[in-house]
């Protein structure tokens, strides 16, 4: 019998690839997300998105979360909503509201319902501060509200766990790219790759170094954890191949010649975000093997082909 898996924020641009990886290995997929992307869910899953079920509900409506689990049989969450960062930065209330409030209201709709085996959900890198890479002892100071967030529920689920033996596993990606990705700051190299393919030109508006996470890795993370899950409240850092815009840029042109020229980097540097004690993923999953950037361009690129 096959696992039926409630996915918050399923319409975003991660949760569509989780949902694409759930339901090619037979598993039910159950979305709450404010509205249903059709468009894109049949760009990423063609036909088989017909199997969704989509399931009205608000995230801090704890209430009507039970209501889903109990209708659907809902047996795993992976839990994806929340704000970005500038939504965050623009109206912290309504980040701690989406990101916090809405989390916990997850995490107690599964208490409640006493039938949920376990949770994976979205933690991020914005929990390091830029103090991480220098400071091996020191404490972790997220530079904005989005990572300040992101560790509120952190350590909230690890109450969860304690307190009423929810499993659940935080998977924390750097900068995810790959088709789809339309939002935010850090969607400018996967909106290069798509400028590339279309003869477009196009500037990434930030610089720095930082790890990039192909988003069918990603996906298969949170799958992989909520249906592999240990006890406990466990984090598991995505090990992102560290390189910089302009080390990005260099492989779309590698995959598309022709946009040489077309393609330029310019804007503030982005922090690191570098953990000072990593508990990678290969730590959960010894055989996990990433996509490495240059594979996983190339892979965004034949998409928008």
């Amino acid at each position: 019998m096959s696992n039926t898996v409630l996915v918050t924020g399923g319409s975003g641009f991660i949760g569509s690839w989780v949902l694409r990886d759930l339901v090619q290995h037979g598993h039910r997929a159950v979305v709450v997300d404010v509205a249903p992307a059709h468009q894109r869910w049949q760009r990423i899953i063609g036909e088989q998105a017909r199997e969704l079920i989509w399931a009205e509900a608000k995230l801090t409506d704890r209430e009507a979360l039970r209501a889903v689990i109990e209708q659907h049989g809902v047996t795993h969450i992976i839990h994806l909503a929340a704000l970005l960062t500038p939504q965050c930065q623009q109206d912290p209330w309504r980040g701690c509201e989406i990101n916090v409030l809405g989390s916990t209201s997850v995490f107690d709709a599964a208490r409640v319902s006493g039938r949920v085996k376990s949770i994976s959900y979205a933690s991020s890198y914005a929990v390091y501060g830029p103090e991480s890479a220098d400071n091996n002892d020191g404490p972790n100071r997220p530079p904005m509200f989005y990572g300040a967030f992101k560790q509120a529920v952190d350590l909230i689920t690890e109450q969860y766990w304690r307190h009423s033996g929810i499993a659940s596993v935080a998977v924390r990606p750097h900068v995810v790219y790959g088709p789809e990705r339309d939002q935010g700051l850090t969607a400018g190299p996967s909106l290069a790759c798509k400028a590339a393919v279309c003869g477009d030109s196009y500037t990434v508006g930030y610089t720095g170094r930082v790890g990039y996470d192909y988003v069918e890795d990603v996906a298969r993370a949170f799958v992989r954890s909520v249906f592999e899950c240990p006890p406990g409240a466990t984090v598991a850092d995505l090990p992102g191949e560290q390189a910089s815009t302009e080390e990005f840029v260099r492989a779309i042109e590698a995959v598309v010649p022709s946009a040489a020229g077309r393609l330029h980097v310019d804007g503030p540097a982005i922090p690191a975000n570098i953990p000072p004690q990593p508990n990678y993923i290969s730590n959960l999953f010894p055989d996990w093997v990433p996509t490495s950037l240059s594979e996983g361009v190339r892979k965004t690129v034949d998409f928008y082909r």
